[in-house]
């Protein structure tokens, strides 16, 4: 026993702390790798670097860098070896589009809007809908699927009968006529990874059902005994939103049982994030940790009741051992999300420390559990929750914040206990939120320190009782108005958030170090040492053009339109992009978090006409820019008008911003009382430096390509073309594309959109004139300066990851 307690404080000493943190870095290499390597390079390293470290013949300043190369190596290589299997599971190119019969079953609650039903299905079987086609697909174990009601524009081919007969529900065996593809997500600066998002999940294609007239129907085939606690969720989730009418309070009590995010609103998060209280309207870190206190204290009361019991096990072990159960169990209900896991993980490593006795210093038993979550899940490492509980939890460590010792009596002196460790976590941590979110809560403090005892010991206790008592869920749905009413009035207070630029990693880095310096136990000499680490966070500006000079950044955001126009002290957005369900457009998911990371403050909002790919996310972005202009065709009834006033588009109107002119080209005047439909009064935009020239053109098709060619002919040369109407066979006629003569042309359309663009035959014009088609589907985001008018970078190429989709150049295009 003396030997190996000796072992163990050995490897919680210095040259543990160095593994272990070796361990961290080498998993975060290896997630920087834009392609993987053969899985024997990863089992290589795993092998050495584990084997190295029983090594003790290594001099005693070696000691530490040996075992932090040795750490690296382990945890490069089992992360790499994992992310080789993980890929073996990927769609086969081949199968992208074609119609599969598929039977499954649903292996997670399904998610019902206005579109129609997403789900999991795990499959079981495939075949090929045409009998003459040999063998079997080999479609991906776990994959993602939309039922879509027709008319919802994301599918046509499903009638509505279908959707009111047929409602999947968890642990429901299906035969179902799928087309699949590939997940690919967008790629912005600063962007949501979805696709990174998939790949944790295990779900290696996504697709829609057909249930169209000439498909094979849908068939249930059953319930089964799977997935019980899906099911489980699935009634629970379901029996909230019957109980409580208010379906955003009802949102909120669902989120907090059973985890399920997409329960709350986009207005209900909008306030969360302002009043900086989001973490405690889902299932976090937070909630399992509490659970499992509570569970802890119940375990232990109960175990001292029984003499027996006690004889066996040490109420103080039992305890610990029946709190971590617990919370288990708890995070397994509320979905295991990826913060439940970590924090279950966590919270079971510093058990079994306490449990074999052993007595590690505060950075080694930190590291270690961030280690075994890593290890267990290397791509936590990219998400934003990661970092910021793992960072909150040092900081509460180092300042001794929150640690047993430290018990004192009195409310007066809990009281205070609970704001100086709100305040030193906010300390801390707000570097690190601006360098994730590009945004603060000014207010979240004072929200918080509400909102958290609140939702902690009034509101999710409620909620949770609710499954046994349902009249319950009326009193936490009360709670939960109380604390809405509060949370709306912070969050339309001046200046309750704070927006700034995103800085460089290395800055955000020393500001979050500086953060944590101010927060530590220290003398006020060495503490003023951290606010010159955070002045550069705090000042910088993300750069701009030089006086004379634009950039363009035509973002991904699927099918729909949306260009970012900057010079040196303006900024121009060119479309808003689509909407993509009555919670979701490209304004909220795309462009308020892009020009938020760029620190913009937009002069003008062109809309180049109303279809809802150009127009979905413009009410998002006009509430985020509230000096923003609005240029636009549509109509004086139009709602968008009521937002915000807008001027409309006509040819002949032209301005200069720092050397940069601005002409509209199109429509004229004329053509508002002779048009059939949106297209044809697109806003044409031209920018010009006298250098470079970029011809930014809507969704015009050629009756207005042609009246260009007749109207303005010397205005249409440009370097850089927004491809008209997303390279419809409609548009980019010969004569017009002789006319500008572009280097470059942007296309934005979806991946495997249902439209067919680009055209096989417009991409064949543009490559027979050696014009560069940059599509965001290969792309993602497209930078393109005047200052370099023959190049383009590329999102994808720039921070090229492993996980990343990469569509062949020749892809096989469906037809409208």
């Amino acid at each position: 026993m003396t030997r190996f307690r000796a072992s163990g404080q050995a490897v919680g000493g210095v040259g543990g702390f160095a593994a272990l943190g070796g361990s961290l870095l080498g998993a975060a290499l290896q997630l920087q790798q834009p392609m993987l390597w053969p899985a024997w390079v990863y089992a290589g390293l795993l092998c050495i670097g584990t084997a190295a470290m029983w090594w003790r013949r290594v001099p005693g300043r070696a000691l530490l860098l040996v075992a932090l190369a040795c750490g690296a190596m382990a945890g490069a290589g089992l992360a790499g070896w994992r992310a080789v299997a993980y890929a073996k599971g990927a769609l086969d190119p081949s199968l992208e589009g074609r119609d599969l019969r598929v039977t499954g079953v649903v292996s997670e609650m399904p998610q019902r809007n206005e579109a129609g039903t997403r789900f999991v299905l795990d499959v079981e079987s495939a075949q090929w809908t045409d009998a003459d086609t040999r063998g079997r697909p080999a479609v991906p174990d776990r994959i993602a699927l939309g039922w879509y009601a027709d008319g919802s524009s994301l599918w046509g081919r499903t009638s509505p009968a279908s959707i009111v007969a047929a409602s999947p529900h968890a642990g429901e065996r299906w035969s179902l006529t799928v087309r699949l593809k590939a997940p690919h997500g967008n790629r912005n600066p600063h962007g949501f990874d979805s696709e990174l998002r998939m790949w944790e999940q295990g779900l290696h294609a996504s697709g829609h059902v057909r249930a169209g007239a000439r498909d094979a129907a849908p068939v249930l085939l059953g319930p089964t005994w799977l997935h019980p606690i899906e099911r489980a969720r699935e009634a629970v989730r379901d029996a909230i939103f019957e109980r409580v009418p208010d379906r955003a309070r009802a949102g909120v009590i669902a989120a907090l049982v059973t985890g399920d995010q997409n329960a709350i609103d986009r207005a209900g998060w909008d306030v969360f994030r302002a009043t900086g209280v989001a973490h405690l309207m889902s299932i976090s870190g937070l909630h399992v940790t509490m659970f499992a206190w509570l569970a802890a204290h119940v375990v232990g009361l109960l175990w001292r009741r029984s003499a027996r019991l006690m004889l066996r096990l040490p109420a103080q072990q039992a305890a610990l051992v029946g709190g971590v159960l617990l919370a288990a169990l708890y995070a397994l209900f509320s979905g295991w999300g990826v913060p439940s896991q970590r924090t279950v993980w966590m919270l079971a490593t510093v058990a079994l420390l306490r449990l074999t006795g052993r007595r590690w210093p505060w950075p080694n038993v930190w590291l270690l559990a961030a280690a075994v979550v890593v290890a267990l899940d290397p791509w936590a490492l990219m998400q934003a929750g990661f970092w910021l509980s793992f960072v909150a939890v040092g900081v509460l460590f180092a300042t001794d914040a929150g640690m047993p010792g430290e018990q004192q009596a009195g409310a007066a002196a809990r009281l205070l206990r609970f704001f100086r460790e709100q305040w030193t976590i906010t300390l801390a941590i707000t570097p690190l939120s601006l360098l994730l979110f590009q945004q603060v809560s000014l207010i979240g403090l004072l929200a918080n320190a509400v909102a958290i005892p609140w939702v902690t010991l009034v509101i999710t206790p409620l909620a949770m009782l609710g499954v046994a008592l349902p009249p319950l869920w009326d009193v936490a749905a009360w709670a939960v108005h109380a604390l809405a009413l509060l949370l709306q009035w912070l969050a339309g207070l001046p200046h309750a958030t704070l927006s700034m630029a995103a800085p460089p990693l290395w800055m955000a880095a020393c500001g979050v170090g500086g953060g944590v310096l101010l927060a530590m136990r220290l003398p006020w000499s060495l503490r003023g040492l951290g606010v010159p680490l955070l002045l550069p966070v705090l000042l910088w500006q993300a750069p701009r053009p030089a006086v004379g000079e634009f950039e363009l950044l035509a973002a991904d955001i699927g099918q729909g339109n949306a260009v970012l126009v900057r010079t040196a002290t303006h900024s121009l957005l060119y479309d808003a992009g689509p909407r993509y369900s009555l919670e979701s457009d490209a304004g909220h998911r795309v462009l308020v978090p892009l020009l938020r990371a760029y620190g913009e403050r937009l002069d003008t909002l062109v809309v180049s006409h109303r279809d809802a790919d150009h127009i979905g996310g413009a009410p998002a972005v006009l509430a985020m820019q509230p000096g923003s202009a609005l240029l636009s065709s549509i109509e004086a009834t139009h709602p968008l008008q009521a937002m915000r006033m807008a001027k409309r588009c006509e040819a002949g109107q032209s301005w200069s911003w720092d050397g940069v002119r601005f002409d509209v080209l199109h429509p004229f005047e004329s053509d508002y009382r002779s048009f059939g439909k949106p297209n044809a009064v697109s806003c044409v935009l031209r920018i010009d430096n006298g250098r470079a020239s970029a011809l930014l053109a809507g969704d015009i098709e050629r009756l207005q390509e042609t009246a260009l060619l007749i109207r303005t002919p010397q205005l249409l040369r440009a370097d850089v073309l927004l491809a008209p109407h997303h390279g419809s066979k409609t548009s980019s006629g010969a004569a017009f594309l002789d006319a500008v003569q572009p280097r470059i042309a942007f296309v934005q359309a979806g991946y495997r959109n249902r439209f067919g663009h680009p055209a096989r035959e417009v991409v064949a014009r543009y490559r027979e004139r050696d014009v560069r088609l940059i599509e965001n589907t290969h792309c993602g985001a497209a930078h393109w300066s005047s200052a370099r008018p023959a190049e383009v970078g590329c999102e994808r190429e720039r921070r090229a990851r492993y996980w990343q989709h990469r569509e062949p150049e020749e892809v096989g295009r469906p037809e409208p």
